[in-house]
């Protein structure tokens, strides 16, 4: 299974569950979270969900291997976002990482320990709050191989930590440790290394013990609306190009062994 699901009392937890990855998402793994995170959605019997990584990793972003090869190149034109997409909200579809186009009626908060960089950054960002353990390390790593942030990192980075940080972290793709994080208001609470899901948890229960039709009002109301974020998704997917351009051969790259662990002088 490439992601499990728990649940604890009225909390969803997700895990991506790739470890000898790093918890690199492929094809089948985007379409369960997207899938996981519809349902929790839809479920009354839940008000909060966790998403999270096995084994000490958070998410390492879009697998490389698998973008070299066809099947995973297929699966991003697959979820190409065509002309007559207009509402993030009423008409959601997949995004190359999965439910990064979604946008839910209930709180996500992400529980990071150790990388969460490129399409997993992206991820921790499309969450409403992140919990990282001290051990945590955030980054824009796809700015070596040339593959863009096309999962609204571009649109969400920005709102989270104001212009200027976030051009630094795009731009640059530096690793960013856990406090780092939390000053530039990337991490909402820094813990030690392996307490971040179960701190996770326990905001995530205080969260439900709130009256949630008035919770998820306000948590509704300070999102962008559906179109606004559909028109952004949209500009940003442009980026796409590039990939065509120069992502297949910096994964091919990737694939052959260059730059792992971070290694931005080998690539």
């Amino acid at each position: 299974m490439t992601i499990t699901l728990e649940t604890r009392d009225r909390t969803r937890i997700v895990t991506i569950n790739r470890a000898f990855a790093r918890n690199a998402v492929n094809p089948e793994t985007a379409r369960a979270l997207y899938d996981a995170f519809r349902a929790f959605d839809a479920d009354d019997t839940v008000d909060v969900a966790i998403l999270t990584g096995a084994d000490g990793h958070f998410c390492a972003g879009y697998d490389l291997k698998s973008a070299a090869t066809d099947e995973g190149q297929d699966w991003i034109k697959n979820v190409m976002i065509p002309d007559t997409w207009s509402d993030a909200c009423t008409d959601p579809m997949p995004g190359p990482m999965g439910p990064s186009r979604l946008m839910l009626s209930k709180p996500v908060i992400a529980a990071v320990e150790g990388y969460a960089v490129a399409g997993g950054l992206e991820l921790a960002a499309w969450c409403d709050m992140r919990v990282a353990s001290e051990a945590a390390t955030f980054g824009v790593f796809c700015r070596r191989w040339g593959v863009p942030l096309i999962d609204g990192g571009t649109i969400r980075l920005p709102r989270i930590l104001g212009q200027g940080r976030a051009n630094d972290m795009i731009l640059t793709g530096r690793p960013v440790g856990a406090e780092d994080a939390y000053r530039m208001g990337l991490a909402d609470r820094v813990v030690p290394e392996g307490q971040a899901l179960e701190t996770a948890v326990e905001i995530a229960n205080a969260l439900t013990q709130f009256p949630q039709a008035c919770l998820r009002a306000d948590h509704l109301s300070a999102q962008p609306s559906g179109a606004e974020l559909a028109t952004a998704l949209k500009r940003e997917w442009r980026s796409f190009q590039t990939f065509l351009a120069e992502g297949a051969a910096g994964a091919a790259r990737f694939a052959s062994g260059k730059g792992r662990g971070g290694d931005f002088s080998d690539i």
